[in-house]
């Protein structure tokens, strides 16, 4: 693979103009379809094989127009302090909000009467308008949530208390800040790095361009594909932080051949070459990560995790192309000023070979020291509750938090995640069910069953005691569907919460398995050897435990909770431990297989195995930790969002990243090398003849240009081959 990653990085090299031109063309071309294609709506959720989704399917055949999955709002008002709604003039301004919204936006379905449905708290207080729209909170028009958040405004100059609550205002969580804060912080890590602003430049330059045409190939097939207006967050947030990354990694290497006396030429190749193959496999375990997320077998997941997967394969094909291209129209201006004005760079030992030396010392300290501190932070996983957040996590100053507060006050905590029961079944069965349902614990009511005109299928609607996201509420779905048959069908939003959760909860250790057993295949084909995959594998293990533990600390048990801005602990989304799982097992690959090449190929051309550390060090460390306080800067960006759940994702990634770069990779892995010594490197000999030769460490690319240069070909023959 070195051999021919060498061909193409000279082949860019002197073919620059070309190959600029096809990489903007291609931009170009992206962007003219991102601009033509109609607007993206939302990515239609479903759950297969659950049962709230076979319930909502049941629904849309026996309810045809019913809108089972559409939006739902809950106008909430509140009489002042010794008033009552169902005084005249408080009636009269509720039943104006109701004829507004009634003749209002084409995309409602239904608006319902408080006093004609009794929807009025029992001191009379407070009451609420149900809304239910034709689509789902993605798909509604800016119109139509604008007359949502308009509602009642009369009744607020009156006097009353408005708040709106439901998915109707969930919009599309809007991006931009997170990623504009991580590229200032990239761009100033890079020219610290560097010490060149056009060699920082570079990396941030063709990770733009790579993010371009991934995002905007996503819009342009949006509607053909059925991908959601929410698919590019993560497409977006990764691409641009491996972008980053391996245009970083081919810089510094091609940097690094200059000042050995390469030409320019030989430099990009030899850096396509080596470190080149690097990236090729550390983007192979992050494409590997993201499209293994359609073991969950959720399309919404699937669809987000192929799509960031393409950006993924976007950013590799630049690194190898593309940047070698620049660097050709570069020249010496990637260099820093002081190298072109004819000082070589110093090969005296750095930071990265000073802490190496540390750790081959006292390898057994670092080792203890660098297990037990993650293990300690990894404690409060065991107390782990995982859900989907609701109203109720929104920040207080929201208008969703206190539609919730005030039903909560008003009707009990329950009102805000009522059940559906679904009954395959005529009225007596349908009945039975509500008798049945009545006597569980938990249920604060259950009304009567409405049924289809057919007379085939009923709809009962049950209000817990307890929140939607409570323990109790999800015994209480349990409780439902044991005492029931199997005609018997729970959903709504809660059920649907609840049957998520536990669809991530069964997928995790498949997902786990397979993506980190053919992480480890890859990685054993890298680095030949058996040890070193399992430790790069088991030290991920460790560093997502102890990442899943802190955001419990702080997202569940409020823990430096205002430090970060969480206004109300609970559950930890569903999806989190699947997804960290999934985004920073890619990323942490990233750093093991740029460091740990580095390590081999030292070790391979003759040196020890502790002075291979050290100059794996020497020459790595300084770049994986400029790639990982670039990454970490990027999802940090996400901490300042209002949503609970882009929060919770970018103090997730960002500790995890931390923890794995800084301890894991960067304490932890030398410590092991060091205590392994020549056995990291064993390989049985069967395997060794089993598995492909894919030279990452540019072994017989060394000796094939000594053979030339020697020969006097000074590399052409290779070059042209």
């Amino acid at each position: 693979m070195a051999t021919y990653l060498y061909k193409l990085g000279r082949t860019a090299f002197r073919r620059r103009r070309l190959v600029a031109f096809i990489w903007v063309a291609l931009l170009v071309l992206a962007g003219v379809g991102a601009a033509s294609a109609s607007t993206a709506t939302s990515s239609s959720f479903s759950i297969p094989g659950t049962e709230a989704q076979k319930a909502f399917d049941l629904l849309d055949e026996r309810f045809p127009g019913g809108s089972a999955d559409g939006a739902t709002a809950r106008v909430v008002f509140k009489a002042p302090d010794g008033e009552k709604m169902t005084e005249p003039a408080n009636r009269a301004e509720v039943d104006k909000a109701v004829s507004e919204l009634k003749s209002g936006s084409d995309q409602i379905a239904s608006v319902t009467d408080p006093y004609a449905a009794g929807a009025v708290s029992k001191d009379g207080r407070t009451a609420y308008v149900s809304v239910s729209y034709k689509v789902n909170g993605m798909e509604l028009t800016d119109a139509a949530r604008e007359e949502l958040q308009e509602t009642g405004a009369e009744a607020r100059e009156a006097g009353l208390t408005v708040e709106i609550g439901g998915d109707a205002l969930q919009a599309a969580p809007e991006t931009g800040a997170g990623e504009i804060i991580g590229v200032i912080v990239a761009g100033v890590v890079l020219v610290i790095t560097f010490g060149s602003l056009v060699a920082a430049g570079l990396p941030l330059l063709t990770a733009i361009i790579g993010v371009g045409i991934g995002i905007s190939t996503i819009t342009a097939l949006a509607n053909v594909l059925d991908l959601g207006s929410t698919t590019a967050t993560l497409a977006t947030m990764i691409g641009l932080a491996v972008g980053i990354d391996y245009a970083l990694f081919i810089v510094s290497r091609y940097r690094a051949e200059l000042a050995e006396g390469r030409e320019h030429e030989d430099a990009a190749g030899r850096a396509v070459g080596t470190a080149g193959s690097a990236v090729v496999f550390a983007g192979l375990t992050v494409v590997i990560a993201l499209v293994g997320l359609a073991v969950v077998n959720i399309p919404m997941l699937t669809k987000m995790g192929f799509a960031a997967a393409g950006t993924v394969v976007i950013a590799v094909l630049i690194a190898l192309t593309l940047i070698p291209a620049l660097l050709g129209f570069a020249g010496k201006r990637v260099l820093g000023r002081k190298v072109r004005k004819g000082k070589q760079i110093s090969d005296k030992p750095n930071a990265g070979t000073r802490w190496a030396s540390f750790v081959l010392r006292r390898p057994v300290v670092v080792l203890l020291a660098g297990v037990l501190g993650l293990g300690a932070i990894a404690v409060p996983t065991g107390s782990l509750e995982m859900g989907l957040p609701d109203d109720g996590s929104q920040p207080t100053s929201t208008t969703q938090r206190k539609a919730y507060d005030l039903l909560s006050d008003g009707f009990g905590p329950g009102f805000n995640g009522p059940l559906m029961v679904v009954v395959d079944g005529g009225r007596q069965k349908a009945d039975r069910t509500v008798e049945v349902i009545q006597g569980i614990e938990g249920a604060a009511a259950v009304t009567p069953a409405k049924l289809n005109k057919a007379g085939d299928t009923a709809m009962i609607t049950v209000v817990p005691e307890d929140r939607p996201s409570s323990v109790a509420t999800e015994e209480l779905v349990h409780s439902i569907r044991d005492a029931g048959d199997d005609d018997v069908l729970v959903t709504g939003a809660t059920a649907m919460n609840i049957d998520f959760s536990q669809r991530m909860n069964d997928a995790l250790l498949p997902y786990l398995a397979l993506v980190v057993g053919l992480a480890f295949l890859l990685l054993m084909v890298v680095f030949r050897s058996v040890l070193v995959p399992l430790k790069a594998a088991l030290g991920f293990l460790l560093s997502v435990v102890a990442a899943l533990g802190a955001v419990v600390a702080v997202f569940q048990w409020g823990w430096l909770g205002s430090l970060f801005g969480v206004e109300q602990t609970g559950p930890i989304m569903s999806m989190m431990p699947i997804f960290m799982v999934g985004v920073v097992f890619g990323l942490a690959m990233d750093y093991e297989v740029f460091l740990v090449t580095r390590m081999r190929e030292a070790y391979v051309h003759g040196e020890r195995p502790g002075q291979a550390v050290v100059t794996g060090f020497q020459h790595s460390a300084r770049v994986v930790v400029a790639a990982a306080i670039i990454m970490i800067a990027v999802f940090s960006g996400f901490i300042g969002s209002s949503e609970q759940m882009i929060k919770m994702i970018g103090f997730g990634l960002a500790i995890a990243v931390f923890f794995d770069a800084f301890v894991v990779r960067m304490a932890i892995v030398p410590a092991v090398l060091a205590l392994l010594g020549h056995k990291a490197w064993w390989l049985p000999r069967w395997l060794d003849r089993a598995l492909p030769d894919v030279d990452v460490e540019g072994e017989r690319l060394n000796k094939e240009l000594a053979a030339t240069s020697v020969d006097g070909g000074e590399e052409r023959e290779l070059a042209r081959a």
